[in-house]
């Protein structure tokens, strides 16, 4: 890498970030909404400072993949196994209601406000598309907002971590259906498959996780402990991305949840959160808002971003909420759960970007998309904290 900008970038999002950090001290603005607002405001949208092109931009997105990694990670140590297993039905169905009403949801969207003819097979793909991009969520953001107020253990986030890991899943399924729909050699049946063996591998990895357990922990509190856990996250993600078709940081996660049960795994915790919430994880969030773009949205496309993030809110809080409802939780919980999974961040745009270079979406829905991806990123570590006031969950 020849030009040394890069350095600059990184100088300028972390100190923006802590400047940010001290004047909003007073209004308790969680660590990762300073962080996009530093994005926003650096990148193209506003002073257009610092960007993700060229090699120093190319530089800073591989540090932000390895800081939603590290977050990953870290959500996966503080996992409480007990209560995942316990609630792992429910997470599912949580998952899959999470999944279908925001899919229909776009879908009525688009097709109504584009008057959408449904003879056309094009018009009905962007439209299912549409509908594709709302059933993501964003675990990372949650799981930090969750980490922030101690809530990341007990019933309430182990059931949102697990719905919205799970939604990964379901979301790449109908991510893999969609495309196949334009790319007739994609095969859904062979996807499916690849994403079954993909749990069998973790089921056989857990077991020799298990058998190594008390070598492990007989190494105690050394660096090679760390070393060695970090390594595993990296390659357990790098697997799930390079041969399964599954998120990096799924795989993070699943690599996280196999140590938390250890002896070692608060010392662990403790050396992955240095240089993670000192330095990648800043560069992650801003990461995000450097990719949001609103110029030369007309009238109909503000509109139509209004109501398609109207749609985004919604269908999340009555689909999950129902899902948490069906799986006999409180109408506090359901709340609770519900509004930790309205987040759409990173994989909503990985989404939105696999159709728009597939053909299923116009460059002019990007807009709107970013849009909604940005405002529920923003708004719900402040729709978290309000719903978990006073909560034990």
């Amino acid at each position: 890498m020849e030009s040394y900008e890069f350095l600059l970038f990184l100088a300028i999002i972390l100190i923006a970030t802590k400047v940010l950090g001290i004047i909003s001290r007073k209004v308790h603005m969680p660590e990762v909404v300073r962080a996009l607002l530093v994005g926003i405001i650096l990148g193209p949208s506003f002073l257009n400072i610092v960007s993700l092109e060229g090699d120093s931009g190319n530089f800073l997105t591989m540090t932000a993949e390895i800081g939603v990694i590290f977050l990953m990670f870290n959500a996966g140590l503080g996992t409480d196994l007990g209560e995942l297993k316990k609630n792992g039905a429910a997470s599912f169905v949580i998952a899959l209601m999470g999944v279908i009403i925001p899919l229909i949801g776009g879908f009525a969207a688009y097709a109504l406000y584009f008057h959408a003819v449904l003879q056309d097979t094009d018009d009905i793909l962007k439209a299912v598309f549409t509908g594709t991009v709302l059933t993501a969520t964003s675990v990372s953001i949650t799981a930090e907002t969750l980490r922030e107020l101690g809530k990341l253990k007990g019933r309430v986030g182990t059931l949102i971590l697990g719905a919205a890991v799970i939604d990964d899943v379901l979301g790449i399924l109908v991510l893999t259906v969609v495309t196949s729909l334009k790319d007739t050699n994609v095969h859904p049946a062979a996807i499916v498959f690849r994403i079954l063996l993909y749990f069998v591998l973790l089921a056989v990895v857990a077991v020799v996780m298990k058998r190594l357990k008390p070598w492990i922990e007989k190494q105690g509190n050394r660096r090679r402990t760390a070393v060695f856990a970090v390594s595993f996250c990296l390659l357990l993600a790098y697997i799930s991305e390079k041969i399964f078709g599954i998120a990096d940081i799924t795989g993070a996660y699943f690599a996280g949840v196999m140590f938390c049960t250890l002896k070692v795994c608060p010392y662990i915790q403790r050396r992955i959160e240095i240089p993670s919430y000192l330095f990648f994880s800043p560069v992650f969030f801003a990461s995000i808002g450097l990719k949001v773009t609103m110029g030369g949205m007309d009238t109909g496309m503000w509109i139509f971003s209004f109501i398609l993030l109207i749609i985004a809110v919604l269908s999340k809080v009555i689909g999950c909420g129902l899902g948490a409802k069906l799986c006999r939780c409180s109408n506090k919980e359901a709340l609770q759960v519900s509004t930790g999974m309205i987040s759409r961040g990173e994989v909503a745009l990985i989404v939105a970007q696999e159709g728009y270079q597939c053909g299923m979406m116009d460059s002019i829905l990007f807009a709107p998309i970013v849009f909604v991806v940005i405002i529920t990123t923003l708004l719900t570590p402040f729709l978290i904290k309000l719903v978990m006031r006073d909560s034990e969950a």
